[in-house]
């Protein structure tokens, strides 16, 4: 398939949904890889992940850092590729195939800017289903597969290549380094052969954020909810439907943090859940009743990572990430389910609420649904 700018603009808006507040600006994700297959001596090609070969080698390209950075931190065209030929040097091999490591606005687009300046294809897979903050919270993690060899470029120059023992360390060492490089840089981790790949991935991401792209743009088209057009393709159910009356936000450690208060609009139904408070890092990763973190408990919790939560526009439906949030903002409050993967033992504890420091346990979007009704 090959890649057009409809497509482009598809699966930006898409993948920002799917992105759950994070995984970077859409906006100039999608004007750089407009650009890229403007200027491309070849089409840009998109392949289904069953087309991979088992002894290709495939390498991932993705951005890290604080989203709020890269706002005004714009990225350099060729950072990307820096960091991905660091890849192929310390492999010493070429790459055959690239993908994007997490399904975010910005983050879901960059493969295409490698893809376009060396000819070679993109695999419509991930390793989230989502957006994660961290390195490690991906499902070549959960396989066991190694993360090694690193490489992180900023758009100076500077390359940083890392051989760590696991993800979790990784991010240990890639996190810091980031922030010497200003708070966002290219990196690639987690090269694998074809027949890992396809193992572990989880396929037709790119082709599910353009479908939920799509459905957003022709619902505006035709005078219809973009939220319910959402929720018609991922599932899940509105938590409220609401006016941000506060925001907390500051960028520290190499992330986004803080939360935001959701007041119910009066036409909301009546649901029993008047207030909610949202707590993110990079992505949205908790809701509970109520207008502050004091609030959090697990007879309040209204949805929680791994589960996916995004803000959406009331009257639009098109998603807002974590740095776009603004007092007065009409939105969207939805929660729907993560992969399989997720759910799993190893898959919460890896990236449930409990990792990053939340006092609740994990339930289920479709338990905490049926419990509210109760």
């Amino acid at each position: 398939m090959i890649i057009t700018e409809q497509m482009i603009d598809d699966i930006a808006l898409g993948a920002t949904v799917l992105g759950t507040g994070g995984g970077g600006d859409p906006y100039s994700g999608a004007l750089m890889a407009k650009v890229a297959i403007a200027t491309a001596k070849h089409p840009v090609r998109m392949i289904p992940l069953e087309d991979v070969q088992d002894d290709w080698m495939t390498v991932p390209s993705s951005m890290i850092g604080a989203p709020t950075v890269a706002v005004e931190k714009l990225n350099s065209k060729d950072q990307m590729l820096i960091a991905f030929e660091a890849m192929e040097k310390a492999l010493g091999t070429e790459v055959a195939a690239t993908f994007p490591i997490e399904v975010g606005g910005f983050n879901s687009l960059i493969p295409i800017l490698v893809a376009a300046q060396k000819n070679i294809p993109v695999i419509d897979c991930d390793a989230m289903g989502r957006a994660f903050p961290e390195a490690q919270m991906v499902t070549f993690f959960l396989d066991g597969l190694p993360s090694a060899p690193n490489t992180l470029a900023d758009e100076r120059g500077n390359v940083v290549t890392l051989y760590p023992i696991d993800g979790i360390w990784s991010e240990k060492f890639a996190r810091p380094i980031t922030e010497q490089m200003g708070g966002s840089a290219a990196m690639c981790d987690y090269p694998m052969n074809g027949k890992n790949l396809k193992r572990s991935a989880l396929p037709a991401t790119l082709t599910q954020a353009m479908k939920i792209g799509e459905a957003i743009r022709l619902a505006n088209d035709n005078n219809k909810s973009g939220t319910q057009a959402v929720l018609d393709i991922v599932g899940g159910h509105t938590i409220i439907s609401g006016k941000i009356v506060d925001i907390q936000r500051e960028t520290d450690g190499g992330f986004a943090t803080g939360g935001v208060v959701i007041e119910k609009l009066a036409q909301f139904e009546d649901t029993g859940v008047d207030n909610v408070f949202v707590q993110f890092q990079n992505e949205l990763l908790l809701a509970h009743k109520g207008t502050s973190r004091a609030d959090m408990s697990q007879d309040n919790l209204l949805a929680s990572t791994p589960d996916l939560i995004s803000i959406l526009d009331h009257e639009t439906g098109k998603p807002i990430t974590t740095e776009q949030l603004r007092y007065g903002q009409r939105i969207d409050l939805i929660a729907y389910p993560c992969d399989p993967k997720w759910r799993t033992d190893k898959g919460i504890e890896v990236a449930g609420p409990g990792y990053f420091g939340y006092t609740v346990e994990y339930q289920t979007i479709e338990q905490l649904k049926s419990a509210l009704k109760r």
